[in-house]
């Protein structure tokens, strides 16, 4: 079986389309992980402040509770 010129350009062009769709996905990816942790650090930071705040002011020594009852 020999390939002609028009499908070696077909197949190099599909594997350069498979190539960069896999980079980008990568790329979203990784973005979104990064979020993810960055958002949860946030989060942790600003749980932390007003934990302190609350301490700082009296309003109680335990930790700020979570959840249905509390």
């Amino acid at each position: 079986m020999t390939l002609e010129p028009q499908q070696i350009f077909q197949l190099v062009s599909l594997l350069a389309v498979l190539a960069l769709f896999s980079f980008s996905l990568r790329g979203h990816i990784n973005y979104a992980r990064w979020f993810k942790r960055w958002e949860a650090e946030r989060k942790a930071r600003r749980d932390a402040e007003l934990a302190a705040e609350a301490r700082a002011n009296g309003e109680g020594g335990e930790e700020p509770k979570a959840g249905p009852w509390g």
